[in-house]
C-alpha cells in the first residue's frame, strides 16, 4: 500500500447529521495529510451536499420517492451498488470506508461479486430496529466488514457484548478555527431571524426524535419557564431519513397542552435545518446546549458547543462520561424530566459560563488531524488482514 492512500468515504445522506460531519471533517483532515479521498453520498436531482469539501465530492443518484424506510434503504444500497460497479473498474481504491448501514450493504454486495476485497465500518450507534430486514441489514453491515470502527468505548463494548465484534475506538474531532467564542456578524442576523429575545436560549440540536429525548427536554424547560418568562428553547436540526412521525405528533400534543408558544420569537422555536454557516453563531446564541439524548455514539455537538463557549448539559451515561467531567458538563438523568431541568438551571450560573472564555482541555484532546492520522494507522492495518466472507440478505 502506497504512502499516499486513495481512499472512497460512504455516507448515507448529504443533510446535516453526525455521522454526515464526522464524514467530512475526517474527509478534509485525510485531504490536508495528503491522501486522495473521494466522498460518496446518495443525493436526489438538485440535491448539493450541505458543506463545501476540498476533496472529490461524487454525488449517487437516488430516487426521491420510496414507499417506507425499507425500500428507501434498499433504493440506497442499490444506488451506492450501481454507481460504484463501474466506478471501481476505473479507479483503485486503496480503501472504501462506510459511514454507516447503507454504505456498508452496498459494499457487502460489492465485496461479495468479488469487485472488492474488503471494506471498513464506523459504527456510531446501532439502532432497535423492529422491522426485521432493516435489523438484517444493521448486522450485516457490521459482521462483513474487515475491519470496524467506533467512536466511544461505549460502542465498542457494545459490538463485542452484542455481535462478537472487535471493534477499534476512534474519537471525533472539533474544529477550533470553527466554533469559537467571537461573535461575528451572523449571530445578529440569525437572532433576528429567529425571534431571540435576548432571555436565557437553551439550544438543543438534532431534530425531535426519541433518541435525542426531545419530549422531556421540552417538559423540563415547561418547568423552568415560570421562572425565566423570557427563556426560550430552541430545536435545530432534524433532517433524518428515519420515520420519526408518531415522537413527533406526541412532541406536538405536549407542546399544545404546554401552552408554550412556537414559532420565530416564541417561546419554543424550531428551526429545521439550518445552512451550515449558521450553525457556529447558533452555539455563541445559547446560553445552554442541552445534550439528554438517551443513546448517542459520541455526542460531537457537545464539543462545538463548548469549543463556542457554551456551557452544556449532558446525560449523565456513555459516551458523554467517558470524555466530560464536572466542570464541563452539568449532568442529567435523561429519564427523569425534574433533573434535566435542575441541570438546565445550573448551567445557566455564571460561573460555568465564566469557565468556558477559552476552548476548556476537552476541546484541546480531540482533533480532526489526530483523527485522520489514527485512521490511516488503521487502514493501513485492517485492509492487509483477511476480509469476512459477507452475509446474504
Amino acid at each position: 500500500m502506497s504512502e499516499r492512500l486513495h481512499i472512497g468515504l460512504l455516507t448515507h445522506s448529504v443533510n446535516p447529521r453526525g455521522g454526515v460531519v464526522h464524514t467530512l471533517e475526517l474527509a478534509q483532515a485525510l485531504h490536508a495529510q495528503g491522501h486522495a479521498v473521494t466522498v460518496f453520498a446518495p443525493a436526489a436531482e438538485g440535491q448539493r451536499l450541505f458543506r463545501g469539501i476540498d476533496c472529490r465530492f461524487e454525488p449517487v443518484p437516488v430516487a426521491t420517492y420510496a414507499t417506507d424506510v425499507v425500500d428507501m434503504a434498499r433504493r440506497r444500497i442499490d444506488a451506492f451498488v450501481d454507481h460504484l460497479a463501474p466506478r471501481l473498474e476505473q479507479t483503485r481504491f486503496d480503501v472504501l470506508h462506510a459511514q454507516d448501514g447503507l454504505g456498508a450493504n452496498a459494499l457487502a454486495t460489492l465485496q461479495q461479486r468479488g469487485l472488492i476485497a474488503g471494506f471498513v465500518r464506523t459504527v456510531h450507534h446501532l439502532d432497535p430496529f423492529a422491522d426485521p430486514q432493516l435489523a438484517a441489514w444493521q448486522t450485516r453491515g457490521v459482521r462483513a466488514a474487515c475491519g470496524v470502527l467506533c467512536v466511544s468505548r461505549l460502542w465498542q463494548q457494545r459490538l463485542q457484548d452484542e455481535l462478537g465484534v472487535q471493534a477499534h475506538c476512534v474519537s471525533n474531532g472539533v474544529d477550533l478555527a470553527r466554533y469559537t467564542g467571537t461573535p461575528d456578524a451572523r449571530d445578529a442576523a440569525l437572532a433576528r431571524r429567529l425571534g431571540l429575545r435576548g432571555g436565557p436560549v437553551f439550544l438543543a440540536v438534532g431534530g425531535i426524535e426519541a433518541r435525542k429525548n426531545t419530549r422531556r427536554v421540552l417538559q423540563a424547560f415547561a418547568l423552568l419557564k415560570p421562572s425565566l418568562p423570557q427563556a426560550q428553547l430552541v430545536i435545530a436540526g432534524g433532517a433524518s431519513l428515519l420515520d420519526h412521525a408518531d415522537y413527533m405528533q406526541a412532541f406536538n400534543d405536549d407542546l399544545r397542552t404546554s401552552g408554550l408558544r412556537e414559532g420565530a420569537g416564541g417561546d419554543v422555536v424550531i428551526t429545521g435545518a439550518l445552512e451550515d454557516a449558521d450553525m457556529p453563531s447558533l452555539f455563541r446564541l445559547a446560553d445552554v446546549l442541552v445534550m439528554a439524548s438517551i443513546r448517542e455514539g459520541f455526542g460531537l455537538v457537545v464539543l462545538e458547543a463548548l469549543a463556542s463557549g457554551t456551557p452544556v448539559v449532558a446525560s449523565r451515561i456513555a459516551p458523554f462520561t467517558e470524555y466530560l467531567g464536572d466542570d464541563t458538563a452539568s449532568w442529567a438523568d435523561p429519564l427523569d424530566t425534574a433533573s434535566i431541568a435542575q441541570a438546565m438551571r445550573h448551567a445557566l450560573d455564571p460561573a460555568r459560563a465564566a469557565l468556558l472564555r477559552t476552548p476548556p482541555p476537552v476541546c484541546h484532546r480531540y482533533s480532526w488531524a489526530a483523527c485522520a492520522a489514527r485512521h490511516v494507522d488503521l487502514y493501513r492495518a485492517l485492509c492487509a488482514a483477511p476480509a469476512r466472507q459477507p452475509e446474504t440478505v
